[in-house]
Formats: structure tokens, C-alpha cells, sequence
């Protein structure tokens, strides 16, 4: 078994499953959100769903744990390919197979891991947490999300945030697929293209989200 888990398929493999893991986090979490600029009661409803509801909190775990694995074996892989590899080589900047952004998902993955603290500093800790904790101390969800957004220069933070994560999705979507054997010239463009569509799918959606408070309750109020 530790076999398979050290062998070069089987580190493709992880990361392609954890990397599963985050794309059904990223919908459920932007179907969830996104109720915040329909209504103040709906996004209210939602969070509420969240903090109740028996199988949303099983699965939430799951999913931000798979997050995590998927996080901390892409740091070990690049650590490894870094210890194997210590003088740099190069890496043709025209060719189909090797695009921006996956000679720089390492370097997308931190940037996305930075602003993900932000987000959970913002968000979680006062929220989620709170409730874990007893939840005396939890805030008012819509007012606390329209006090963070509607400030501009945390809409545009985030705003930044999810078009990084949109790079990183645009080839992990479809290399996820290559890793478990999708990868004649047939399906990849194929993929490529559902690639970009969910990738943006995802990065339009949270976008709306701040952009609607910036505008709403800064510029309009």
C-alpha cells in the first residue's frame, strides 16, 4: 500500500482526488453564497441550513479535508521534485503541453492558500467557529458579510483572489481527468474547454458576490 501512495502515479493521484474535493467545495460553497445577494433573509436561511442541517456538517469536514490533503501533498510533491531536481531546466514557453499556468500551480496554490486564511479570518472565525463553540459569539451572517464587502478595498481583495483561482482550476480540472487515464487527443481539448467554463463558472459567480456589496452599500448608499 505505501507502495502505491510513494509512486509517481500514485502522487498524481492524490493530488487529482483532493483536487475533487475542492471542486465540490467550491459549488456547494458558491450555491450557498450566493443566496446573500438574492435576500438578507435567504442568506440567513442558508447559513442557518449550514449550521444544522446533520449531513451538510458531516460532509463539510470531509470536504475541507480533502482540501487540506490536497494542499499539504502539493507542498510535499514540490518540496520533492525541488530535493530530485536542484538545478532548474527549461521549460519552452510556446509549447500546447505546458501552459502558464501549470508550470505556476504551486505558486497559484499559495497565493490561493493566502487569501483562503483571509477568508476564514473573516468569515469562519466568527461564524462557523462560533457556533462549534457554543455560538454566544457569532455574528450576524448578512451583516457581517455586507460589512467586509462593502468595503472596496476587501472587494477588490477578493476579488483578485478568485480570478488566481481561476488560473489554478483552469488546468487542474482538466489534468485531474488526464491523471486518471482521460488523456487521448480526443477528450483533452474537450476537457481543456469544460475546464475554462467551470473555471470561470465558478470565478463569475464569487465575483458577483463582493461586487454586488461594494456597489450596493459603498458607491449607491
Amino acid at each position: 500500500m505505501s507502495n502505491i501512495f510513494s509512486s509517481s502515479i500514485g502522487k498524481k493521484l492524490i493530488m487529482s482526488l483532493s483536487g475533487l474535493f475542492l471542486i465540490v467545495f467550491l459549488l456547494l460553497h458558491l450555491s450557498l453564497n450566493f443566496a446573500a445577494v438574492v435576500s438578507e433573509s435567504a442568506y440567513n436561511v442558508a447559513c442557518h441550513f449550514m449550521d444544522t442541517n446533520i449531513f451538510i456538517q458531516i460532509m463539510v469536514p470531509i470536504l475541507a479535508l480533502g482540501f487540506a490533503i490536497h494542499i499539504i501533498y502539493a507542498l510535499y510533491l514540490t518540496l520533492s521534485n525541488l530535493r530530485s531536481r536542484p538545478v532548474g531546466y527549461a521549460v519552452s514557453s510556446n509549447t500546447k503541453a505546458s501552459s502558464w499556468a501549470s508550470r505556476n500551480m504551486f505558486v497559484l496554490g499559495l497565493i490561493v492558500l493566502g487569501f483562503l486564511a483571509v477568508h476564514l479570518s473573516h468569515f469562519w472565525a466568527k461564524m462557523q467557529l462560533q457556533h462549534f463553540l457554543g455560538g454566544a459569539g457569532a455574528e450576524n451572517p448578512y451583516l457581517l458579510v455586507k460589512e467586509t464587502l462593502s468595503n472596496p478595498v476587501w472587494a477588490a481583495v477578493y476579488v483578485v483572489w478568485f480570478w488566481v483561482l481561476w488560473f489554478h482550476l483552469c488546468h487542474g480540472f482538466w489534468s485531474m481527468f488526464q491523471t486518471i487515464g482521460v488523456n487521448n487527443q480526443k477528450w483533452i481539448p474537450r476537457l481543456q474547454i469544460a475546464a475554462r467554463v467551470f473555471a470561470t463558472l465558478i470565478a463569475v459567480g464569487f465575483t458577483v458576490i463582493p461586487l454586488y456589496f461594494c456597489v450596493r452599500f459603498y458607491f449607491l448608499v
